[in-house]
């Protein structure tokens, strides 16, 4: 039983690894990239410091709008990460603050270190999934689909969070909708927005016509 046991394992393991040929390729920053990353930096140049990312360490600067800054980790931030299929972020929310609802490609996992919010994702169901969440909780996000995180709290909020992907991308509904020449015309149309609404945003996210 043991053998059988053993064999499956080791082909999972076998399998996980495969679709990663090499220790690592840190992305050199030089030269462009493309679908596929960053081109590897020749392993006699580097150094353990390439290996090292100290960005996260500091709150970043909030937005005066929202109130919240996230300080990421990505393949472009971190050329280590390129190739490796995971990347981090740092989210700082002050008083009344919110991280709008958004999207990622990959899925996310967020962590809360300091302060009290609701977190939560809509699925393809319009379905809500929300709570409360307090230092040390964590919630996952399925990849694609709509979350936000509002600090409900009397002190500021840090976070932490983690995506399968060294780019996990990001799109918010609201500067895809208004940080954009898109017709203020077609906007009204898609949002059941006024006018004035739809002006008021644009001049708010920096879009234009």
């Amino acid at each position: 039983m043991i053998i059988p046991i053993f064999f499956i394992f080791s082909l999972l393991i076998h399998k996980s690894y495969a679709n990663i040929p090499f220790d690592y390729c840190v992305g050199d920053m030089s030269l462009p990239s493309g679908p596929a990353g960053y081109a590897c930096k020749h392993p006699a140049k580097l150094t353990v410091d390439d290996f090292v990312y100290s960005g996260l360490n500091i709150p970043g600067t909030v937005s005066k709008i929202l109130k919240f800054n996230a300080s990421n980790a990505f393949a472009a931030e971190f050329p280590a990460l390129n190739g490796m299929g995971i990347s981090a972020t740092r989210v700082d929310i002050d008083v009344g603050g919110f991280f709008p609802a958004h999207a990622h490609r990959v899925s996310e996992l967020f962590i809360i270190i300091k302060g009290t919010i609701i977190a939560g994702f809509i699925d393809t169901n319009n379905t809500p999934f929300y709570k409360t969440l307090k230092k040390g909780d964590i919630m996952i996000f399925p990849p694609s689909l709509l979350h936000f995180v509002v600090n409900v709290g009397s002190t500021p909020v840090t976070a932490y969070a983690s995506f399968a992907s060294e780019n996990p991308g990001v799109q918010l509904i609201d500067t895809a909708l208004f940080r954009n020449n898109l017709p203020s015309e077609l906007v009204e149309k898609i949002t059941l927005l006024d006018h004035k609404q739809v002006q008021k945003l644009k001049k708010v996210f920096g879009g234009t016509n």
